[in-house]
């Protein structure tokens, strides 16, 4: 791992070359100074282009439904949260690496299993009863 890149996970690093940062003005209160100063950051990601991911962390990424990741593949952070560009920046980068740490776990995968015959007797008897309140509801001839 290089000095100039963003640590995410054991022999993992983001690049500063695949990162862009554009800076620019915060939306919000803040006076006089939000329309003068441009502090916040908007950080771009491409997480399909990226050759510093492995292909399977790529592929999880991308899977994700996230309204932060563009149909080309480009995850695109707003940091906004504070009064200064750096720590705006740092704010930005340190998601980056949080969201992508997100994908390095792997899902363990869903193993089937059939429900068992108490619980399947148990729910058609709860069928069985209610049917015979809803049966009890019908019309009743007092005379």
């Amino acid at each position: 791992m290089s000095a100039d890149a963003i640590p995410v996970g054991p022999g993992l690093a983001i690049p500063e070359a695949e990162i862009v940062e554009r800076f620019v003005r915060a939306s919000g209160a803040g006076g006089q100074n939000v329309n003068k100063v441009s502090t916040a950051v908007e950080l771009r990601f491409d997480i399909a282009g990226s050759p510093s991911l492995p292909e399977s962390l790529r592929a999880r990424l991308l899977a994700r439904r996230d309204r932060r990741i563009t149909d080309e593949g480009v995850l695109v952070i707003e940091a906004q949260r504070f009064r200064t560009q750096d720590r705006n920046r740092q704010d930005a980068r340190e998601r980056l690496a949080a969201f992508v740490a997100a994908g390095l776990s792997v899902p363990k995968p869903r193993v089937k299993t059939k429900p068992t015959r108490g619980s399947q007797q148990r729910r058609l008897q709860g069928k069985r009863e209610r049917g015979e309140i809803k049966r009890g509801r019908g019309t009743r001839d007092w005379d």
